[in-house]
Order: C-alpha cells, then structure tokens, then sequence
C-alpha cells in the first residue's frame, strides 16, 4: 500500500512530465511498428513519393490534432462561446492568439516525435526520396542513365545496377541527419521558450510550486464536493418521482456562474488568485467581473492552470 501511495505522489507531483513522457514513448513505439510491420514502400515511380509522405507526416497530423482534442484548455476556449447570446467569441485578439500558441506547443509533442523517429529508421524517406524526380536527377547525376528509372526500386533491393542500390545508403544517412537536426531544433526552442517564460515569471519558484499544489487540492475537493452535491440531487429527485411529493430547494450555481469558472485564467499582479474559481469567489464579494477588469493578461508560465480539470470520464 505504501509503494502505491508513492507513485500516486510520484504521478501528482510530476504528471506533465510523466505524460509528455509516456506520450513520446507511445508514439515513437508506434512508429517503429508501423515502419516495420505496416509500411510497406511500392517500389513504384508514381507511388512512392506520395506513399512515402503520407506515413511520415498524416500519422503527424492525426496526433497534432489529438492533442488538442486530449487539451481541457482546448474545450475551456471552446465550450459554449459560439452560442447563441455568448459574450465572448472564441479567443480574440493577442490573448486568444498567445492561448493558441500555447496548445499547439503542448499538441505539437506527439507529431514531433513521430516525425523525428520516422527519420531515424529511415524507411519512410527512403521510399519518398526514391520518388521524387527532382532529386533522382541529383542523386544520379554522376551514375549511368538506368539510374534514374532504376531509382524507386532501391528501397525494395530491387535495383539492377550496384552503384544504383547504394544510393539507400545515401538516402538513409540525408533521413537520419534530418533526424537529428529536427530533434536538436525542438530541444534547442524549448530550452529557450521555457527559459524566456520562466525568466518573465510574475511569480517566484516556490509560489508556482506552492500554487500547482493549490490547484491539485481545489481539484479533489471539487470533485468530490461537486459528486456529493450531484448525487443528493439525484436522490431527492427520484425519490420525489416515486414517492409524487414536492422536492427540496437544492441551490446549485446558475449558468452564468458555471460559465464564469469555466473560462480561461488570466493573471493580475494586484490580486494574485490562483484559480479562475479563486478569483470568481473573491471578486464575486467585491462585485467585480471577471473578464473586464484592467491588468488581467494570459501569462505562458502559468498555462498549467487551465489544464487541471475535474478527473471525469465525461471530460470530452
């Protein structure tokens, strides 16, 4: 029982870490079985750069967009802002562009990896590279002419001519370099993206630390005070169906008060809340809005604040 209170702690404390983790080694696991058991290049002059690209960037592609889907930041922009009589549009101006960019940093993870492995083992440049006319003509230009009709069968060991058949030595050394120019890019954007955030922090190392433990409390105690309250509804609404009598008055927040807490958090130096529902409660008291007041701006180091949500199997 303690080893797995450990790794609950373990998982709270680090889970974006942990989940970027896993992510990366799902997707890169995933590219290896899809290279060597899925892929198989058509050899063909016509097909090969298309067939090629298609398994390198539309796998990419699909996990892009997963990510925003998998994103509560994503749903907390979208959820209900193009209804009818909705205040506020789907983002606007700097604010929505810098939240955009945010998510797609975070969605970007995946289809990164997936890219950078897919150009690692090689096979699906290989066979794109081995399609394309226009660095056939480069890749032959020192060998007989048979080189370039000879060129798309290289990756299925197909190719006559030896000096044709080690051009996949080639091919795959150009894939690798790519390989690790794109991981050394990522890397060498993300140190300095988190530096810069970091640096431009309104808040100290250990208030952030202090306030990702605020988040992780306010978290479980709504869940579990928002599943006591549902389930006391429940019970008095099918006991009144049964038993045909009035119900009690339950008091439970109203739209607008759902939707005040279910917008994106926006800091301001002058009162430091550590939750959009910290700051509806408090401002609330002082009749304020939570949308209007001046100095409230989106700050990229505290992102993660829009990505707790309640842990329901009905998030999406």
């Amino acid at each position: 029982m303690e080893k797995f209170r450990s790794l609950l702690d373990l998982h709270l404390k680090h889970h974006s870490t942990l989940g970027y983790g896993l992510v990366t080694l799902l997707t890169a696991g995933g590219e290896r079985i899809f290279s060597t058991v899925v892929f198989q290049c058509p050899c063909n002059a016509k097909w090969n750069l298309t067939y090629g690209l298609v398994f390198l960037l539309v796998p990419a592609l699909a996990l892009f967009l997963l990510g925003y889907v998998l994103s509560a930041r994503t749903w907390r922009l979208l959820t209900g802002c193009c209804a009818p009589g909705a205040r506020v549009c789907c983002g606007s101006g700097l604010r929505g562009a810098l939240v955009c960019a945010q998510l797609s940093g975070a969605a970007a993870v995946a289809p990164l990896t997936w890219v950078a492995v897919g150009l690692l083992g090689g096979t699906f440049y290989e066979c794109a590279a081995s399609g394309s006319e226009a660095l056939a003509q480069r890749l032959c230009s020192n060998i007989e002419p048979p080189c370039v009709e000879q060129l798309p069968l290289v990756p299925c060991q197909e190719a006559r001519a030896p000096k044709v058949q080690d051009i996949l030595r080639e091919l795959r050394a150009q894939s690798q370099v790519l390989g690790w120019i794109l991981i050394a890019t990522v890397i060498i954007f993300l140190l300095i993206f988190v530096s810069i955030t970091r640096c431009l922090s309104p808040v100290s190392f250990l208030q952030l630390k202090f306030w990702k433990i605020y988040l992780e409390q306010e978290q479980k105690i709504l869940q579990a005070q928002a599943t006591e309250h549902a389930t006391e509804l429940a019970k008095e609404n099918i006991k009144c169906f049964f038993e045909c009598s009035h119900p009690k008055e339950y008091h439970t927040p109203s739209i607008k008060e759902w939707q005040q807490i279910s917008s994106l958090y926006t800091f301001n130096p002058t009162d430091q809340y550590y939750s959009i529902l910290h700051k509806y409660v408090n401002r609330k008291e002082k009749s304020q809005s939570l949308r209007s007041v001046e100095g409230d701006a989106v700050i990229p180091v505290l992102g993660f604040v829009d990505s707790h949500i309640m842990n329901l199997p009905t998030d999406i």
